[in-house]
């Protein structure tokens, strides 16, 4: 096969997909937390599925996501082409434009293939470290 190449890298990062809806949130202080089981996308090299669990977890500020339209949003990633880290931080790009959260996370497990599991964590706002304020990656 042909090295990956920068379009194999951005597969998927611009699409279009179906817009989250949201609804006003009545009252402070509390989490949301949604796992999906069912997550599937499409390898932007190989073509092969990619299969996962994707856990999304926020506090809300003024708005909480409305599930029919996530659900909607999450389906559609199904014959995406886009590589794992992509998706998580796609996912947690568009919720947070779209909810204003005081936090997010977003945390993808994604099933073995080649006997790795590979698992993303994304995160917004990204942490500062303890001592040097210094921001700290996001990390899988």
């Amino acid at each position: 096969m042909p090295n990956y190449t920068d379009d194999h890298a951005q597969a998927g990062i611009a699409a279009k997909l179906p817009q989250l809806e949201t609804w006003p949130n009545q009252y402070p202080g509390y989490v949301i937390t949604t796992r999906f089981p069912e997550y599937s996308s499409v390898c932007p090299k190989t073509g092969l599925p990619d299969y996962g669990t994707v856990t999304i977890q926020y506090k809300p500020r003024k708005a909480c996501i409305e599930l029919k339209s996530l659900k909607m949003y999450l389906l559609a990633y199904r014959n995406l082409g886009i590589f794992y880290e992509n998706a998580v931080n796609k996912m947690l790009r568009d919720i947070v434009e779209a909810t204003r959260p005081e936090w997010c996370v977003v945390k993808g497990e994604f099933t073995p293939r080649g006997g790795l599991n590979t698992s993303i964590f994304a995160r917004w706002p990204e942490r500062r470290g303890p001592s040097s304020g210094k921001k700290v990656a996001n990390s899988r």
